[in-house]
C-alpha cells in the first residue's frame, strides 16, 4: 500500500513539475503579449512565431557557429527583437489607430509567413537541442527526481517576469511607456520620442518571446510548429489574467500551468482543453479577466460592418452575381474540375455565413470552425451510421450546428471586441476536444467512406454530376437566405447594431436578442456548409473543427470584402484555387496565404469586391459631376473609403 502511495506521489509530483515548467513558458509568453497589448493595443498573433524563431536562432548558433546556450540567451532575443522592430516600423505602426481586429489579422498573416518559411526550410520534424553541461543532472528528493535545468527554467522565468513587472509598473521608464500610450501628445511635449519608445516596446515584447523559445529548446524539440501549438493557449492565459494586465499574465501563466499538470494526472485526456474551460468560466464571472482593470467590451466599438466604407454599387453586384451563377451552372461542361467547384461552393457558403456575423452584426467570431465541423460530423454520422437520405442528413447538420450556436451565443453574446473572439475560440476548442475523444467521431482518423446516399430515396448522388448540382442547389438556398436576411427589416436593424449599438439600444431594440438570432443563423448556415462538404468528399476530419479553419474563413472573407454579399464567395474561390493549384509548392502555400493576409490589411481593406464597387462608384461620381454636385461632404466621404475605423457607417451592396 505504501509503495503504491509512493508511486502515486511521485507521479503527481512529476506532473506538477511539468505543469510549472509549462507555466513558466506560458508566463513568459503571456508577459510579452500583455506588454504589447497593454501598451500598444495590438493583439500580437505573431508571438508564437517569435517564440519559435528564438528557439531556431539558438539552434542555429549552436550547430553552425558553435555558440552555446548561455550566449544564445542574449543573442537570440536581440536578433528576434531586431526583427520585431523592423516589422513594427514597416507594418504594425500602420494599424495602431485602427480597431484591434486589424492588428490581430495583420499579425496572424505575419505568423503564417514566418511559420511557412521555416517549414519550407526545416520541414515539420523537430531538431534536438542539448542541455548545457552546467545544468545536467538532477537532485533526488525521495518522492521525486528534480532536474537541475527545469529548476533553472522556473527560477529564471519567475525572476524575469517579476523584474519586468517592476520596471513597467514602478519605474519612471514604465511611467513614460504608459503615458505614451494614453496621451502621446502630452508626452511629446516633454521631449520624449514616442514612436521610438513604442517601437522599442514592441521589440522588447517579442524579445521576451524569443527568450522563452531559447529556454524551451532543451525541453522540447525545436520545430516550426512549436509556436502555433502554444500561442492559442497563451492567448487564453492572457485573457484569463486580463488583457493588458502584466501581473495577471504572470500569475495566470504559472497557475494555469499547474492546473494543466494536475489535470494530466487525474484526467489526462482533458489536459489539452482545461485552460479553455477555465477561460470560459472566468469570462462568464468576470468579463475583464481576473486582473483586468477595464472591460474592453464596454469601451471598444464592435467589429462592425464598418470595417471599411463601401459604395453601394448595385450594378457591380448584379453583374458579378449573374456571372458567378452562370459559371457555376456550366462549370462541369467547360473543363472545371467538379470536385474543385463543389469545394469552392461549400466554402463560399461557409464564408458568407461568417460574413453575416462580422460584416453585418459586428461580431468577430474566432470559433466558427466549431459550427462547420459539427455540421460535417453530424452529416457523416447520419449518412454512415444511421443510413438516412442526404437531405435529412443536411437538416441534422443544420440543427446540430444551430444548437451549438445557441449554446455558444448564450455564453458569448454579452461580450464584444477581442473578448468575444476569445470566448468563441475557447468554446470551439471544447468542440475540438470532443471530436478527438468521442468514439463516434473516429478520433484522429475522422469519419471516412461516408456514402452519399440517394436524394429523397430516388436520385443516387454517387455520380459526380448529380452531387455537383445538389451541392449547387444547397449553396444557392443558403446564400438566398443570407440575401433575404440582409435586405429584410431584421437585416437593417442588424446593420444598425453593428454600426452603432448604443444608438440602437436607445431606440428600444433588444440588441442582445437580435445578435443572438444572427449568431445562431450564422452557425446553422456554417453547419449546412460543413454537411455539404462531408457529402461531397465523403469524409469528416479534425481539420474541419480545428481553429486554423476559423482563420481560413476569416481570410476568405477579408480577401473578398467584409460586409459585401458577393465578397466572401469570391474570397473562397481565390483561397480554394490557391490551395488546389499551388499544392505542389508545399509550405509556400502558407507563405502566400500570409502575404495575402498582410496585403489585405495594409493595402486592400475593402477586399476585391469592395474595391471594385468603390472604383465603379468613384468613376460614376466623376462622370456625374458635370450635371450635379454632391458637395464637399460627399467628396470627403468618398475620399475616405476604405480607411474608416470600425464603428463608422457602412453601406451594403
Amino acid at each position: 500500500m505504501f509503495e503504491h502511495f509512493g508511486v502515486l506521489l511521485q507521479a503527481l509530483s512529476g506532473q506538477i513539475l511539468v505543469g510549472m515548467i509549462n507555466g513558466s513558458f506560458y508566463a513568459m509568453l503571456s508577459l510579452g503579449l500583455a506588454i504589447i497589448f497593454g501598451l500598444l493595443n495590438i493583439v500580437n498573433f505573431a508571438h508564437g512565431a517569435m517564440y519559435m524563431m528564438g528557439s531556431f536562432v539558438a539552434w542555429y548558433l549552436l550547430n553552425v557557429f558553435g555558440v552555446g546556450y548561455w550566449y544564445a540567451l542574449i543573442l537570440a532575443p536581440i536578433t528576434v527583437g531586431a526583427v520585431g522592430i523592423v516589422i513594427e516600423r514597416l507594418m504594425i505602426r500602420r494599424v495602431y489607430r485602427l480597431d484591434h481586429i486589424y492588428g490581430l489579422l495583420l499579425t496572424l498573416g505575419l505568423s503564417l509567413i514566418i511559420e511557412g518559411l521555416f517549414r519550407q526550410e526545416y520541414g515539420n520534424a523537430g531538431q534536438p537541442y542539448s542541455i548545457p553541461p552546467a545544468l545536467l543532472g538532477a537532485k533526488k528528493l525521495g518522492f521525486m527526481v528534480l532536474p537541475y535545468y527545469r529548476v533553472w527554467v522556473i527560477v529564471a522565468s519567475l525572476a524575469l517576469c517579476l523584474s519586468t513587472w517592476f520596471v513597467i509598473e514602478k519605474t519612471r521608464l514604465g511611467a513614460y511607456l504608459r503615458a505614451a500610450t494614453e496621451n502621446p501628445m502630452l508626452v511629446r511635449a516633454f521631449g520624449i520620442n514616442v514612436p521610438r519608445l513604442i517601437m522599442l516596446t514592441y521589440g522588447f515584447g517579442v524579445a521576451l518571446a524569443a527568450l522563452g523559445g531559447v529556454m524551451a529548446a532543451p525541453v522540447y524539440q525545436v520545430s516550426p510548429l512549436m509556436g502555433s501549438n502554444i500561442v492559442i493557449v497563451v492567448f487564453a492565459v492572457v485573457v484569463i489574467g486580463g488583457m493588458g494586465s502584466i501581473i495577471g499574465a504572470v500569475i495566470s501563466g504559472f497557475c494555469l500551468g499547474i492546473v494543466e499538470g494536475l489535470t494530466k494526472f487525474f484526467y489526462p485526456e482533458g489536459s489539452t482543453v482545461v485552460i479553455f474551460v477555465v477561460m470560459a468560466i472566468v469570462l462568464l464571472l468576470k468579463p475583464a479577466g481576473l486582473f483586468g482593470k477595464t472591460d474592453l467590451a464596454q469601451v471598444i466599438p464592435s467589429e462592425a460592418s464598418a470595417l471599411v466604407l463601401r459604395a453601394n454599387s448595385r450594378l457591380v453586384s448584379r453583374w458579378l452575381g449573374r456571372g458567378l451563377l452562370i459559371l457555376a451552372i456550366v462549370a462541369p461542361f467547360i473543363g472545371i474540375y467538379p470536385g474543385f467547384a463543389m469545394k469552392a461552393m461549400c466554402f463560399a457558403l461557409f464564408a458568407a455565413a461568417f460574413n453575416l456575423l462580422i460584416g453585418f452584426a459586428g461580431l468577430m467570431s474566432f470559433g466558427h470552425a466549431a459550427f462547420f465541423g459539427v455540421g460535417a460530423y453530424a452529416s457523416g454520422i447520419a449518412l454512415r451510421e444511421w443510413g438516412v437520405s442526404p437531405e435529412i442528413a443536411l437538416v441534422i447538420s443544420v440543427a446540430g450546428s444551430a444548437l451549438i450556436g445557441l449554446i455558444f451565443g448564450l455564453v458569448a453574446i454579452r461580450r464584444q471586441g477581442i473578448y468575444f473572439a476569445m470566448v468563441t475560440l475557447a468554446l470551439s476548442q471544447l468542440i475540438y476536444f470532443l471530436c478527438v475523444q468521442m468514439p463516434f467521431t473516429g478520433g484522429e482518423d475522422g469519419l471516412r467512406d461516408v456514402p452519399r446516399g440517394k436524394l429523397f430515396g430516388l436520385i443516387d448522388l454517387t455520380p459526380t454530376l448529380h452531387a455537383y448540382y445538389f451541392v449547387l442547389f444547397v449553396s444557392l438556398v443558403g446564400l438566398f437566405i443570407i440575401y433575404r436576411c440582409v435586405h429584410s427589416p431584421f437585416g437593417r436593424v442588424l446593420k444598425a447594431i453593428g454600426e452603432n449599438e448604443p444608438r440602437a439600444i436607445s431606440l428600444g431594440y433588444k440588441t442582445r436578442r437580435i445578435k443572438l438570432i444572427a449568431f445562431v443563423l450564422s452557425a446553422a448556415l456554417a453547419g449546412l456548409a460543413g454537411g455539404a462538404k462531408t457529402l461531397v468528399f465523403q469524409i469528416a476530419a479534425l481539420t474541419d473543427v480545428h481553429w486554423a479553419m476559423s482563420g481560413e474563413v476569416v481570410l476568405m472573407t477579408l480577401i473578398g470584402g467584409l460586409g459585401t454579399l458577393l465578397g466572401p464567395m469570391v474570397g473562397a474561390i481565390v483561397m480554394i484555387s490557391i490551395e488546389g493549384y499551388l499544392a505542389s509548392l508545399g509550405s509556400w502555400v502558407t507563405v502566400i496565404q500570409g502575404i495575402i493576409f498582410v496585403a489585405c490589411v495594409l493595402l486592400f481593406r475593402q477586399g476585391m469586391v469592395g474595391g471594385l464597387e468603390a472604383l465603379v462608384a468613384r468613376r460614376g461620381r466623376q462622370s456625374r459631376r458635370g450635371t450635379s454636385d454632391g458637395g464637399p461632404e460627399c467628396d470627403e466621404a468618398l475620399a475616405s473609403e476604405g480607411t474608416r475605423p470600425i464603428g463608422s457607417k457602412a453601406r451594403v451592396a
